[in-house]
């Protein structure tokens, strides 16, 4: 009777064979990893190198639009004195007497009729300017650059242009230069000879005849 008790439980004890059916998970499937072949997994080094590129960019960009020169301070005069802008500019008329402009910066400026008279001119840039009818008088030209300069019909009388630099083209056609110094000013000999035709005076500060700093014969 044991026996049978025993035989007769014994299809209970059977594993239900829907229990045991594969899952959908299981201890060897990872949720996180994507089934699609055609996506990769993004390279943690590559986003720091992307957001590193970006980050640079971005403060490159800003830095040029904070630094972006303003284009008047691009012609800002050379010298210590005189802070205007002076290079390049239209200054027809303007009133310069009197004034401290030590190696202040007038290239290829347009100074016509323009005042400098008794004005501070040492070391001054006239490259290129032009200074027809200027009024140049009793101003300090000690080493001032004319090179390529327009002085025609312009007022030197009793300038003092020593070492003054007047290479190139300069013209002095129908200036005044009475007492006007040119010791060591390099002349070509077209000008030295047309000068030395209109030369007098004497140079009140240094002294010096005209027409013996133009080395006239």
């Amino acid at each position: 009777m044991a026996i049978l008790s025993i035989c007769s439980c014994y299809p209970k004890l059977l594993p239900n064979p829907k229990l045991h059916q594969p899952s959908s998970f299981s201890l060897y499937s990872n949720p996180q990893v994507s089934l699609n072949p055609l996506e990769s997994p993004k390279n943690p080094l590559i986003s720091l190198t992307e957001s590193i590129s970006k980050t640079t960019f971005l403060a490159l960009l800003s830095a040029s639009l904070f630094f972006t020169p303003n284009p008047a301070l691009a012609f800002k005069g050379g010298g210590p004195y005189g802070a205007g802008v002076t290079r390049g500019q239209d200054l027809t008329a303007k009133d310069f007497s009197g004034k401290t402009l030590i190696k202040q910066d007038f290239k290829t400026s347009i100074l016509r009729q323009a005042n400098f008279k008794g004005a501070k001119l040492l070391g001054a840039s006239f490259f290129d300017a032009d200074l027809t009818g200027a009024d140049l008088s009793d101003s300090d030209l000690r080493s001032a650059d004319f090179s390529l300069a327009n002085v025609t019909k312009a007022n030197l009388s009793n300038a003092n242009l020593e070492g003054a630099l007047t290479t190139g083209n300069t013209s002095f056609k129908g200036s005044i230069i009475k007492g006007a110094d040119f010791t060591d000013v390099p002349l070509r000999d077209d000008q030295r000879e047309y000068l030395c035709k209109i030369a007098d005076g004497v140079n009140t500060v240094t002294g010096n005849a005209t027409r013996e700093t133009l080395l006239c014969e």
